[in-house]
């Protein structure tokens, strides 16, 4: 019996197939899917299915997909209960507090703070934690364009070379969380379909 693997689309989908290639699984036809959006393996064993990558955790929550490949940022902010089963090392970058050079010398020292993301959740959880007052701005675009025009005092984003960031006069203030993607599973699923998972399992962490 197959298992569906609920995958983020762009390059942790072709990070994955290539080590599910290099573990023996055959699954080159998922690298160019084209317009499908459901691609079995060679064998049979594994039918991809590619998403947006804030989709994932619901698709494997709901158990239409039995696990599913997505970075640790979009689990923490969905916040779905699901099993983390592996890091698998790649998609590596980091969650961080950016603002302009000011910021980054003054520190976080005030008591309130405008901070724009994609990540309305991890924010809020955030700053109350520190017992900060902070106004949330949730956004979808270039998150980085906030500070410059006086939308937000800094930002919460996910930083990989930091080449965004200083070339428009922003700095890492505080890094919150190290980055990778993640293997996660179904909860019912594991029960239901523990040798298919475990074979998933084990091929990964063979290939990793």
């Amino acid at each position: 019996m197959s298992i569906t693997l609920a995958v983020a689309k762009g390059r942790l989908a072709e990070d994955l197939l290539t080590k599910l290639i290099d573990a023996g699984i055959d699954c080159a036809d998922a690298l160019n899917p084209g317009r499908r959006l459901i691609v079995p393996s060679a064998d049979g064993s594994i039918s991809f299915i590619f998403v947006k990558p804030s989709d994932v955790p619901t698709y494997v929550e709901r158990g239409v997909a039995d696990a599913g490949v997505c970075g640790k940022d979009t689990l923490l902010e969905e916040n779905k209960p699901l099993l983390e089963m592996l890091d698998l090392g790649f998609g590596k970058c980091r969650l961080c507090i950016c603002g302009k050079q000011e910021m980054h010398e003054a520190g976080l020292r005030s008591s309130a703070y405008r901070v724009a993301t994609k990540y309305p959740r991890i924010a809020r959880a955030l700053f109350e934690r520190r017992y900060v007052n902070a106004e949330i701005i949730e956004l979808h675009g270039s998150v980085e364009l906030a500070p410059l025009v006086g939308l937000s005092d800094v930002i919460l984003d996910i930083v990989e070379s930091g080449g965004t960031l200083f070339a428009n006069g922003l700095s890492i203030i505080e890094e919150i969380y190290p980055i990778s993607a993640r293997l996660v599973v179904n909860r019912v699923s594991l029960k239901t379909r523990s040798d298919e998972i475990k074979r998933l399992l084990d091929a990964l962490k063979e290939a990793v």
